[in-house]
């Protein structure tokens, strides 16, 4: 793996006018270590990027939502809620980028080719995102973290390979996108195989019988959170209850309104992250 280093700068934004500039004020706060890197990545036959921030602590993937990129996260200011964790050494964050674009929200593309692509993007995130994980920081387990569609990728993965992760942070997630819910359409336009199954935890979670897959899972401190006018909070609510018929304790919070938006995502982050 070719790999490149270096600090990227933030993106800024700045408020004011005519009427002159407005002085943000001083951080006093421990500066955290952030790092960007980049490399051609050999499944994707594409250039990635991610950031690392932090130097040592429980590391946290994390997926943006559907379009959202690597910096989506520090963006929204969920890195901000997690910075005094992240400059004790407690978190380490990784937050990689996505290829929605490619796969789910690929439209000119075959069905059949966006389930493929999204296998790829895995293999990507297994074969070559964790391998740096383990050279940066090698010992402690690892938390997925996902909002809106990066929830169904944290959560997919969490499931399908839980052994690699201790915690699954999902946030307005979705579990299932072969179904039409509230006006958001079937992702793969009714096609469906085994390497769909095999990728929506609602459907491959209810039919496992693998007993050392389920004492992972068992296992893993799972924090399922929806808001109650969410379009996928039925789906939220069969996920958790596939995941009670099979034994799995999990965790599965309700909150008012839809909940669907950085506002509560940086409230979900402070208490359950």
């Amino acid at each position: 793996m070719s790999l490149s280093t270096r600090t990227k700068p933030k993106s800024v934004t700045r408020q004011g006018g005519a009427r002159g500039k407005e002085t943000a004020p001083v951080d006093t706060r421990p500066p955290i270590k952030r790092e960007y890197h980049k490399w051609r990545s050999t499944r994707l036959d594409r250039d990635m990027e991610l950031l690392v921030f932090g130097h040592a602590g429980t590391k946290v993937l994390m997926f943006p939502t559907a379009g959202g990129r690597f910096f989506q996260y520090e963006d929204l200011r969920i890195i901000d809620r997690l910075r005094d964790k992240i400059a004790a050494g407690h978190l380490q964050v990784y937050c990689v980028d996505s290829v929605d674009g490619e796969s789910f929200y690929c439209w000119w593309a075959e069905p059949k080719g966006r389930i493929q692509r999204h296998m790829l993007y895995e293999e990507y995130i297994l074969q070559e995102v964790f391998p740096l994980m383990k050279i940066l920081n090698p010992g402690p387990p690892v938390i997925s973290y996902g909002c809106s569609l990066g929830a169904f990728h944290a959560s997919n993965i969490a499931f399908r390979h839980p052994h690699l992760f201790c915690k699954l942070c999902s946030f307005s997630g979705r579990f299932d996108l072969t179904q039409h819910m509230n006006g958001f359409r079937d992702l793969l336009d009714g096609y469906y195989d085994q390497d769909v199954y095999y990728h929506t935890p609602s459907h491959f979670i209810p039919n496992l019988r693998d007993h050392n897959i389920l004492e992972a899972l068992r296992r893993m401190d799972i924090q399922i959170v929806i808001g109650r006018e969410d379009a996928f909070f039925l789906n939220n609510l069969a996920m958790s209850t596939a995941l009670r018929k099979k034994s799995i304790p999990h965790q599965l919070h309700t909150w008012d309104e839809e909940a669907h938006r950085g506002y509560y995502w940086r409230r979900m982050t402070d208490v359950y992250v």
